[in-house]
């Protein structure tokens, strides 16, 4: 669904003018994501803390909340989710409050904020909504995204990955990754987790002895596509959207099992003021609406039920990731100083 068509069938359906029917009934036991026009209106003015990411398609959604509520107006801050991160930090410590909510496109950046203790506390009816190991009870998840590998299929089958993360690190293979990447730090935020320091750092020197580094994971998956490299690490879209522009593209995606290497992390958002409006802000993002456009446009993975994943991407119940705390992969600055003392960064 292209961004035109979203937004006015978004606004499509508040000029319908139907009576939404009450909130709490539909949302008391909800089978799976609900439709916009079971929300209540959106009336009043919150400022939003917005990381970049997904080629402008957050915006799209706020500017189809917005035309479906002509009474609610969204003063937005734009830039990188670390800096906006820091931002909210700094001004805690000044005894400043400027956001009202903040969406950040990796689950870390949302544990530093939640780990200060400035998230506000969301009600179980919203966070209820989201599947089992997607509830938190101070944020919520928005959509996800899973680390795979994505591999030459003029070199590689499937059938030639190995489905252990580790054993990269004592293969021949050719490798791209992006270790400067945020997504690719919370991957091996996460390894650390599971199997320790000095395992991840013999891995990551393992792997940057036959790699190729890169500014970002589009890049990646590219020199996957052109030849360049048998396999990189990246997350699953850089994939799929490739593949949606050139379906015969020489690329395709292999998983690891219960490692880091198929890690589900996820775009959130939590409120930093106790706003009923800030909540119910927060509920058009997990309707079923926008859950689908950003499956179908950004190829996220929808993490409530009911809702398709995106073409190319098996199902969750499919896959097998890991079972980490989102809010774990905060730690980042060990990470950050294990890659620099391993010589990655």
């Amino acid at each position: 669904m292209q961004r035109r068509s979203f937004v006015q069938s978004m606004a499509a359906l508040a000029a319908a003018g139907a009576l939404p029917i009450s909130l709490n009934t539909v949302l008391a036991n909800p089978a799976g994501a609900v439709s916009v026009e079971s929300l209540p209106e959106l009336k009043g003015e919150l400022t939003l803390y917005l990381g970049r990411g997904e080629g402008g398609l957050y915006e799209n959604v706020i500017k189809a909340i917005e035309e479906r509520n002509p009474e609610f107006k969204l003063r937005i801050r734009r830039g990188p989710t670390a800096s906006l991160t820091n931002a909210i930090l700094a001004e805690a410590k000044a005894g400043v409050r400027r956001a009202d909510l903040f969406w950040a496109v990796d689950s870390g950046a949302v544990g530093m904020v939640t780990d200060a203790g400035l998230a506000q506390p969301l009600p179980d009816d919203l966070t209820g909504q989201l599947r089992d190991n997607f509830q938190f009870s101070d944020w919520t998840p928005v959509t996800g995204r899973i680390r795979t590998i994505p591999f030459n299929t003029e070199r590689l089958t499937a059938a030639d990955i190995p489905d252990d993360i580790m054993a990269l690190a004592d293969s021949d293979f050719s490798i791209a990754w992006a270790p400067a990447y945020a997504s690719f730090q919370s991957f091996v935020t996460a390894m650390r987790i599971l199997k320790g320091d000095k395992v991840t750092a013999d891995w990551l020197r393992g792997i940057d002895a036959r790699a190729s580094k890169y500014a970002g994971e589009l890049g990646v998956v590219m020199a996957v596509e052109r030849g360049e490299v048998d396999l990189g690490l990246a997350n699953h879209y850089y994939t799929l959207r490739l593949k949606s522009g050139k379906p015969d593209a020489n690329v395709d995606l292999a998983f690891t099992r219960n490692d880091a290497g198929c890690l589900v992390n996820a775009s959130g958002i939590l409120a930093l003021t106790d706003n009923e409006l800030a909540v119910n802000f927060i509920r058009y993002l997990l309707t079923r609406e926008v859950q689908s456009y950003l499956a179908e446009e950004a190829f996220e993975i929808p993490l409530v039920d009911n809702v398709a994943p995106p073409v190319g991407l098996p199902s969750l119940d499919k896959v097998s990731p890991p079972e980490i705390d989102l809010t774990q992969l905060a730690d980042l600055r060990p990470t950050v100083e294990l890659m620099r003392s391993s010589g990655i960064l």
